[in-house]
């Protein structure tokens, strides 16, 4: 599918007669940081110190939820129950200590061209993720300068509900001052795409890791590129057709 089409889609699905995008609302992990895979490592190791059964490639299926989401779901399976606050509080500091020690991520190839494009457009840029941890979330600053200011950043602090419910991303556009219609949504996982595409975003999924495009797609991505080099390669092509009518 083309942008102009997948645009074309977009806007016909939403009744839309025009749209221009005014910001920008990008994930963080395994989208601007190739984190997901110290990230599934830390998860495996600290529920396997609890010697509980677990699938190391699970937690990529997980990305986009709150660290106390994902505890859920293991403690819900293994035990029938949630953890307590301080449980998850504790096990969450553990993981976030195990992902610490690993040696430290390098920016996802393509996703500073790709920030610097849509700055140069002038779209606003508002970091969307599920996760809390500052080991990345202080990186922000140095290796996206400018994009993502305090203020316009949604953690994993900062909502009750976690992607794929809408709120992160459209916690997002309330920082952003813009309506969905304005707004593009950019993630690698499928619930972080079903979320930006329950908020009415246009939503543009990119495959980063082991999940294939056709997950992305039927989580409701708009559009899908292969990598953030692809996503950098082609904004032009999907930033000034959106400043069309139909």
């Amino acid at each position: 599918m083309t942008e102009q089409q997948a645009i074309i889609n977009y806007m016909e699905r939403n009744g839309l007669m025009s749209f221009a995008p005014a910001a920008a609302l990008i994930d963080m992990d395994g989208t601007l940081y190739d984190s997901m895979g110290h990230h599934a490592d830390a998860w495996y190791r600290m529920i396997s110190e609890l010697g509980i059964d677990c699938d190391h490639d699970e937690f990529f299926m997980y990305e986009g939820r709150t660290g106390v989401d994902t505890i859920n779901i293991i403690f819900r399976r293994a035990y029938g129950h949630d953890a307590s606050p301080e449980e998850a509080k504790e096990l969450y500091r553990r993981k976030t200590v195990l992902f610490s020690e690993m040696p430290p991520v390098a920016p996802m190839p393509g996703a500073q061209r790709m920030v610097k494009e849509l700055l140069d457009r002038r779209l606003t840029t508002v970091l969307v993720t599920g996760s809390g941890q500052n080991t990345l979330l202080s990186r922000l600053d140095k290796d996206y300068p400018g994009a993502f200011p305090e203020g316009m950043r949604v953690t994993g602090h900062d909502v009750t509900k976690g992607k794929p419910h809408p709120e992160p991303f459209l916690k997002g556009m309330q920082l952003a001052g813009v309506n969905a219609e304005n707004s593009i949504a950019i993630d690698n996982a499928p619930l972080g795409v079903m979320a930006g595409a329950a908020s009415g975003a246009f939503t543009i999924g990119v495959t980063t890791g082991p999940i294939p495009e056709q997950a992305l797609l039927d989580a409701g991505a708009d559009i899908v590129y292969p990598s953030m080099e692809a996503l950098a390669d082609n904004i032009g092509k999907l930033i000034n057709p959106f400043n069309m009518s139909i």
